[in-house]
């Protein structure tokens, strides 16, 4: 069997950030040359806001469109639609973010990449991924940036080889309790969140659709844990795309969790393409029931666009400005 930094991945070679987004933003029409495409165009000329309500904080993920357009690019696509923030981007660009009137809703751990591999469900990785999110928490403190994501980890012993063994769902809990409580800690002082992203296992016909091996995989769980850290700064990052994959029943458990939940992610399913009438989740009641929760945080537009980047992500904003 090959060891898990190859499974899912074109060629069994492992993959880089910057391969990640190759991938993905090569799925979408025309690559890098959307750049010129008329509606982006328009947009650079002053387009109509996609946002009129704005009860919904909105933020684009920059990894999806990061073939596309560059972080100045994509500062000015989100104020232009009337977006917040551009996040998952590290803090060498928070200076551009603030230069433009925005913020990153979150930011990336610092771990290398794969950030999501290696995560707090082993030991063996504490401390290299408390110290590289701590130097993350104090960019975010200097520059107002409110969250930092963080991971559970694949589960195996040795997180890039299947055949190490297997690290149990409760050792797997218990250990993540021992080093988040460390994080949040830290994190608590510098008045920074810490959230865990609850990942699908069960897409395997690509490496950002989905993550065999992962061990936060279902929404309990994640909350189990987050639970047992005990610190008002551990929140939820309820992925909806990830959580309709393995859980179902999204409002009830955006009602049941509401407490606990500092992020949340959209794309659509299957495909973790457009928000559009092509897949399965109903995106305008949901974030109408994220407005009848009081939530005031952020909601990233993740999804992997598979046609013109920007009007999918105009569309995209316009549907889930409730």
């Amino acid at each position: 069997m090959k060891k898990e930094s190859q499974l899912n991945r074109p060629g069994g070679k492992r993959i880089s950030r910057r391969k990640m987004l190759q991938i993905a933003a090569g799925m979408g029409a025309g690559g890098a040359a959307a750049l010129s495409l008329p509606s982006c165009a328009a947009l650079s000329k002053g387009g109509k806001r996609a946002v009129t309500k704005g009860r919904i904080k909105q933020s684009i993920v920059h990894w999806c469109f990061a073939k596309y357009w560059d972080v100045e690019k994509a500062c000015l696509i989100a104020r232009q639609l009337g977006c917040k923030s551009v996040e998952l981007i590290g803090p060498e660009d928070f200076a551009t973010l603030h230069k433009y009137g925005l913020t990153c809703a979150i930011a990336p751990c610092g771990m290398p990449d794969p950030p999501f591999v290696k995560g707090f469900n082993n030991p063996k990785y504490h401390d290299e991924i408390i110290a590289t999110t701590k130097k993350t928490i104090d960019s975010c403190a200097e520059f107002g940036v409110k969250t930092v994501i963080a991971f559970t980890g694949y589960k195996w012993r040795d997180a890039e080889d299947p055949n190490s063994g297997e690290i149990s769902p409760v050792e797997g809990a218990e250990n993540c309790v021992k080093g988040l409580k460390k994080l949040c800690s830290y994190a608590e002082k510098k008045g920074v969140n810490v959230a865990m992203e609850i990942l699908n296992t069960r897409a395997t016909d690509h490496p950002m659709k989905g993550h065999p091996g992962y061990q936060g995989d279902h929404t309990d769980y994640c909350i189990e844990i987050i639970k047992q850290v005990g610190s008002p700064r551990m929140k939820l990052l309820f992925d909806i795309y990830h959580v309709q994959v393995m859980d179902g029943d999204i409002i009830r458990r955006i009602r049941q969790y509401k407490d606990y939940i500092g992020h949340y992610h959209t794309a659509g399913n299957p495909g973790r393409g457009e928000l559009d009438d092509k897949q399965e989740i109903n995106y305008r009641a949901i974030m109408k029931e994220i407005v009848k929760t009081g939530y005031k945080g952020y909601v990233g537009q993740e999804f992997i666009p598979t046609r013109d980047p920007v009007k999918s992500l105009r569309e995209a904003v316009v549907l889930c400005d409730v």
